[in-house]
């Protein structure tokens, strides 16, 4: 076990909004919270625009794959963050469920997709701030 804390991070098909946050919850958290993703429905592939959208940033999530929501995963993690993934998520007692509205990225172009990544990015932030001031 570990003292550090562990999010999760939810979205239908793994593949955008959930890898773009754990990509910025890895890089700016680094090794001090345990981050996870996962789909309900997992794509087949990380969405190239979302990879396209955090190079311009830095981050490169073009090694990660979608992975597909368990319950270990829910249960394993203090916190979990869904976006747009509707009551797929099983409820845990005693862990906190954040539910992030979010456009999906999915079949968007680059202008599109830039918005949302620095929506998610600005709510890593906060998320990180809450987590390590506790």
């Amino acid at each position: 076990m570990t003292d550090k804390p562990s999010v999760l991070f939810v979205c239908v098909h793994n593949a955008g909004r959930s890898q773009m946050a754990a990509g910025f919850l890895t890089h700016l958290a680094g090794d001090r919270i345990e981050v996870r993703s996962a789909g309900s429905t997992p794509a087949d592939q990380v969405n190239p625009v979302a990879i396209e959208a955090m190079k311009e940033v830095g981050i490169d999530i073009s090694g990660q794959t979608p992975k597909v929501l368990t319950i270990d995963a829910v249960k394993a993690s203090d916190v979990c963050v869904t976006m747009g993934c509707g009551d797929t998520c099983p409820v845990f007692p005693g862990k906190r469920y954040l539910d992030w509205t979010l456009d999906d990225p999915a079949g968007r172009g680059i202008d599109a997709v830039r918005p949302i990544r620095d929506a998610i990015e600005q709510r890593v932030r906060v998320l990180i701030d809450e987590l390590l001031s506790q």
